[in-house]
C-alpha cells in the first residue's frame, strides 16, 4: 500500500481487494486505494476508490489491465466495514482497459457477447425492407495501429429467406479526427451481399457509437475513447454506475 494511508484505508483496501478476487473467476494482480478515513465510512462516505488490475476475468471475459478511478461515493457503511462496497447512490466512474487480441476473440465466442450483442436489426431505406444478420462466428485480428481485420460468418435473412454468409473485412476505427472507414468487404462464402446492406451495417456501428452510453446491467457506459495498436485494443470507458456488480 502507498506511504502515508490512514491505517483504516489500508485494511479497508486489502479487504476489498481479497473480496474482489473471490468474485473474479481468475486474477493475476489486483490492487485497491481508498481514499477515506473511519469517520467517513461510519458515516458512508468515501472521497474516492482506485483500482488497477492485470489478467481479470469474470463472466468468462479477459482484461489484460484495468485503471479505475471513481468520484465521491456514498455506501452501505457496515458492508464497508468488512470490505464489501455497496453503493447508496450512483457514482461516476472513468475506466482504462486493455485487451488483447487473444480476450477479444475469446470475448467474442462467449455466452455473454454471443447471446446478447451480436444481433443487428438492420431497417433498410430501401424499398423500406428489414434485413435481420445474426452472427455465427466472428473473429477479430489487430495486426497493426489503427487497422482491424473481422472475419466470421453470419445468417442473413431478408424477404422471408434466411442464407448463411462468409466475410472478410477490414476497417479503420472511428477515431477523433476520422469516422469509421471500411478499406475492404469480401464475401468468401454465399452468395454475396448487397451494397445496401454494407452500407446500413455502417450506419449502425455509427449509431452506435455515437449513443450516450450503452445500458448494461446496472451501468451506463460511454467509450470516450479507443485506441488500436498491433495485438491489443485501449479503450477509455466512462460510466455511472447504480451498483456494483456480482457474478
Amino acid at each position: 500500500m502507498p506511504d502515508g494511508q490512514r491505517l483504516e484505508e489500508q485494511l479497508l483496501a486489502q479487504e476489498a481487494g481479497r473480496r474482489l478476487s473471490e468474485e473474479l473467476d481468475e486474477v493475476e494482480n489486483v490492487d485497491i486505494n481508498l481514499q477515506t478515513d473511519l469517520l467517513k465510512i461510519i458515516q458512508g462516505q468515501a472521497d474516492a476508490v482506485y483500482m488497477t488490475g492485470q489478467g481479470l476475468v469474470i463472466k468468462g471475459i479477459r482484461v489484460q489491465d484495468i485503471r479505475l478511478r471513481t468520484d465521491n461515493i456514498a455506501v452501505n457503511p457496515f458492508s464497508a466495514l468488512f470490505g464489501q462496497i455497496e453503493l447508496n447512490e450512483p457514482v461516476n466512474v472513468i475506466t482504462r482497459l486493455v485487451l488483447t487480441e487473444a480476450d477479444l476473440n475469446h470475448a467474442l465466442a462467449s455466452d455473454l457477447v454471443h447471446g446478447n450483442m451480436l444481433k443487428f436489426d438492420l431497417n433498410l431505406n430501401v424499398d423500406g425492407k428489414i434485413v435481420s444478420l445474426k452472427a455465427e462466428e466472428i473473429q477479430l485480428s489487430l495486426p497493426e495501429t489503427n487497422k482491424m481485420i473481422f472475419t466470421g460468418k453470419v445468417l442473413l435473412q431478408e424477404t422471408g429467406k434466411t442464407r448463411p454468409l462468409s466475410f472478410h473485412a477490414k476497417l479503420r476505427p472511428q477515431t477523433t479526427q476520422q469516422p469509421i472507414i471500411l478499406e475492404s468487404f469480401d464475401c468468401t462464402q454465399g452468395d454475396g451481399i448487397s451494397l445496401e446492406v454494407v452500407t446500413a451495417l455502417l450506419q449502425k456501428a455509427k449509431e452506435l457509437l455515437s449513443l450516450p452510453y450503452f445500458d448494461f446491467e446496472d451501468m451506463m457506459l460511454r467509450v470516450k475513447n479507443l485506441v488500436v495498436e498491433k495485438g491489443k485494443l485501449i479503450l477509455l470507458v466512462e460510466g455511472h454506475v447504480k451498483q456494483i456488480p456480482s457474478q
